[in-house]
């Protein structure tokens, strides 16, 4: 290849863990940079290298002020996740960078996780294939009632592209549904500005929004005593949202009737207080680990990047990939 063409495409920062034929993809339209492993290299990696940067392929790279000070021709970041709580937002806009995550992508698996633990915790699920397998079914008979979320009012914590995905289905289901967020949307769905208020009003609380400075613990002693003992919580947004002390002194003390979390505040480590909780359904932070979505947030990185620098992407013609990508277009 003529080393001249290759300094002509477009430079990006690799900062992110992505599958092989994902990076071999962006080797064949850019320029890339591989970001360090090691973090006492990074600082002298960017002061050679940051001046030429004008895109960074993201997954869980802290993003900061001074990170963007040091890529002053950055023009995106395109993150293979949906949420941006490892990005100084603000800075970012401030300097006026396009910012591309996930959150279209794998917005319908996540939705589809949250209905999943929404059903596993209202009707006891886990427990219940557990009381078949130890046997219990023909000596203690009939297992106990739960509770129908046809006949809920839900409370959704963020109305973006997962909320809204969310909704949808509990809509289907016969839910009544409100939600809660920074500003009204256009939809028919009452609105709250005020998270304790909509617990106190709701059966369940489904957390789906963005972690920063403003969501840190929203959900928190007060927010939870305000859902009561017959109410449920799921999060499938991020761990932190929660506060998890809170959330299990109210378990503790019978203040809840059932928990259901994806995620957690210091994951991969879960406290054991809800380990042992047989009213806790409990699963790995996979609201979106299907093959066909992974897929699609790691296509949609370099996809991004491609259309930012009008360079022709891998799923621009006609073949079974560019199919893959026409599929995923009903997520926008």
């Amino acid at each position: 290849m003529n080393p001249t063409l290759v300094m002509q495409k477009p430079i990006i920062l690799q900062a992110a863990d992505l599958p092989e034929w994902t990076n071999a993809e962006l080797r064949a339209l850019f320029t890339v940079l591989d970001l360090p492993d090691d973090p006492a290299a990074v600082a002298a990696f960017l002061k050679e290298h940051g001046p030429a940067v004008r895109g960074i392929a993201l997954r869980k790279t802290k993003i900061d002020a001074a990170f963007l000070d040091a890529l002053p021709a950055l023009e995106i970041i395109s993150s293979y996740s949906a949420g941006l709580d490892n990005v100084d937002v603000p800075a970012v806009k401030a300097r006026g960078i396009v910012i591309e995550n996930s959150s279209q992508v794998l917005a319908e698996d996540v939705a589809n996780t949250a209905i999943g633990l929404a059903l596993a915790v209202t009707r006891d699920l886990v427990n219940a294939d557990a009381y078949v397998r130890a046997g219990k079914w023909p000596e203690h008979g009939q297992y106990s009632l739960g509770r129908s979320i046809s006949r809920m009012k839900v409370g959704i914590v963020g109305l973006g592209a997962i909320g809204s995905a969310i909704a949808r289905r509990l809509q289907a289901f016969g839910s009544r549904i409100a939600y809660f967020g920074p500003t009204r949307k256009p939809v028919e769905f009452p609105y709250y500005d005020d998270v304790v208020r909509l617990a106190a009003d709701c059966d369940m609380l489904i957390l789906t929004c963005p972690l920063s400075a403003a969501t840190h613990h929203l959900v928190n002693a007060k927010v939870i005593e305000a859902l009561g003992p017959r109410g449920f919580l799921v999060n499938i947004a991020r761990g932190p949202v929660v506060d998890e002390t809170a959330l299990i002194a109210a378990l503790a003390a019978n203040g809840l009737a059932g928990a259901a979390l994806d995620v957690f505040e210091y994951e991969p480590e879960v406290p054991a207080a809800l380990i042992e909780d047989e009213r806790v359904v409990l699963t790995p932070h996979i609201g979106s680990a299907t093959e066909e979505t992974r897929r699609g947030m790691a296509e949609n990185v370099v996809d991004t990047l491609a259309r930012h620098f009008g360079v022709t992407g891998p799923r621009d013609t006609a073949d079974d990939t560019g199919m893959i990508a026409a599929r995923d277009s009903r997520f926008a």
